[in-house]
Order: C-alpha cells, then structure tokens, then sequence
C-alpha cells in the first residue's frame, strides 16, 4: 500500500481550516480528537492481553521484552523500558528499546535509519535473542522497514513476535504473533503521528509493562513494593509505602527499611510476618518475589 493511502496519512476533516482559527478552536479540535484515542485503545484489549500474557510467561522464564522502532516509536519505547529499572527494580536488561540511528536519534532525529531493514534485523540478532524473548515492533504506519526487519529476524530464531500500528491490515502485522492494530484515525496536523497514533501507542506500552510487572509480583495492592529508593523522593515512597501496608509509624519505617538497604519488599515481610532480614529475604526468593506468598510462607515457617 502506498504511504499517501494509509489511514495515518489521510487529511482530518474536521481540522481542514486549522491555520485559520483562533488559538481555543485548535486546542479544542486537537482535545476532541484525542479523545478518539481511548475508544481506539479499548477496541483491542483482547490483542494486548494476549501480548501481555506471553511477555509474561517469557520473562518469567529469564526473557527479555525488547521494543523496537523509529523516531517517536523508538522514543516512545525509550520512555517505557527507562522507567523499569527504578520503578519495578528490573535488570535494565529484561526491558530494553532498540532505536533505529542508535541511542543518539532519541535526542536528534535521523529520519533516513528507519528506511533499513537490514539494520533492523542485525541490530536484533546482535542482542542474541531466543525463543524466551519477546520483539514488538513499533511503527505507527505499520511500514516502516527497521522495525520490519527486526520482527523478521525474530521470527526466524523464534521469539515471539508483537506488532503495534495504528493502520489496518498494516505490513508489519503480517511478521507479528500478536497484532495491535490501534486505529485512531487521521491526525489533526496530517501524519504527525507524534499527536494520537503516538498516544495511542505510549498507552499500550504503559500497559503493557505495567501489567506485565504486576503479574510478575512487582507491585503489592497497587504499590510499587520494588520500587528503587534511590533519591529523597523515593525514599519517602518507600517508606509510605511500608506504612500504608503494615500501619507503622514513619520512625519505624525508616527503621526497618534500614535494615533491608532500603529494599522495600523484605521490610514489608519482616514487619507482617515477624521475621529477621535474612528470613523475610529467603521467604521473598523461595515466592519468587511475590509479597503476598513471602508473608503467609515466613509466617508458615515460624
């Protein structure tokens, strides 16, 4: 399909006077177009529970999620995978984001890295992927060869395969275990899928580690138990974060999450089950993280 026949490069009937209006009625058009992206998003919640259900059987298995893409996409999986480590305490390996021109086009575009799909296919094969990891490709057009060539690349060493676009019936998803297709619908500034194609996109990947960690036993209730207490904000999360689920005083917080090196999951089990450091962390490895089943085996093992 050529690009000017893809739905993201269509022209957006309701913004065709956009350079005549007065500042609101553009930013009530662009709100009221970005509200087509939560309907859109809702549309393919079976795809993205099927995608989650397999990255997490694969990390759960030493795997590692890797997103792949171009320009905004690539930033976008940046954005995500960067936020892993110090919010659910990930090896910064297990979620990680390959970028079409390197780490360097996060801050400079290099437009022309996207058109080579070879590149594609030899950054991935250099990260020595495996049937435990999972590729999702990132591409709001759906066409966009690096990612492309990254998802073939996977399929042909068999890892499992995610294509997210904003087009249907796009070319990527042809290469992808899983398609989301996310159709939000021109753009308001036509194909700046910067606007709600990338929304879009940042809401899935949001939602996809998100529920993935949690499923992992990275979050307790709906605390970030793994968080990362390594700066004065965090610390203060980490501490009320120990308070709000064993009611103890902000002195005793403290305390505890002294003795754990400010990791907040072995203080929540010493302070729930009544244990020492070293007890809380063998009952936290022997659940595999999971809060909930360290607490009842440490009390179990008294």
């Amino acid at each position: 399909m050529k690009l000017s026949n893809l739905l993201t490069e269509q022209r957006n009937e309701n913004s065709m006077n956009l350079d005549q209006l007065p500042t609101m009625d553009i930013l009530k058009i662009i709100h009221q177009e970005d509200k087509k992206v939560e309907k859109a998003v809702e549309e393919v919640l079976p795809q993205i529970n099927e995608a989650v259900e397999n990255i997490y059987e694969r990390l759960s298995r030493g795997g590692r999620l890797i997103y792949v893409g171009a320009g905004t996409s690539g930033r976008l999986g940046v954005l995500d995978s960067s936020e892993c480590p110090p919010t659910f305490m990930t090896d910064p390996e297990m979620v990680q984001t390959l970028m079409a021109g390197g780490m360097g086009a996060f801050f400079e575009a290099k437009e022309g890295s996207e058109d080579n799909e070879e590149q594609g296919a030899q950054d991935l094969f250099n990260k020595n992927v495996t049937e435990n990891d999972v590729i999702v490709g990132i591409t709001a057009s759906g066409r966009t060869p690096y990612p492309i060539g990254a998802l073939k690349k996977a399929k042909e060493v068999g890892s499992y395969t995610v294509s997210l676009s904003c087009n249907p019936h796009s070319l990527i998803s042809e290469y992808a275990d899983t398609a989301i297709e996310v159709i939000v619908g021109p753009e308001v500034l036509t194909g700046s899928t910067r606007m709600k194609a990338a929304t879009a996109h940042k809401m899935i990947l949001n939602m996809i580690s998100t529920t993935t960690m949690v499923k992992l036993g990275k979050v307790y209730e709906n605390l970030m138990v793994d968080v990362q207490a390594s700066n004065f904000k965090l610390m203060n999360r980490a501490r009320r974060i120990i308070m709000d689920i064993t009611n103890v005083s902000y002195e005793e917080a403290d305390r505890v999450l002294s003795e754990t090196k400010n990791q907040v999951k072995p203080a929540i089990v010493m302070i729930k089950s009544g244990v020492d450091v070293n007890q809380a962390q063998q009952a936290i490895n022997d659940s595999d993280g999971d809060v909930r089943k360290a607490i009842q085996l440490a009390l179990d093992q008294k």
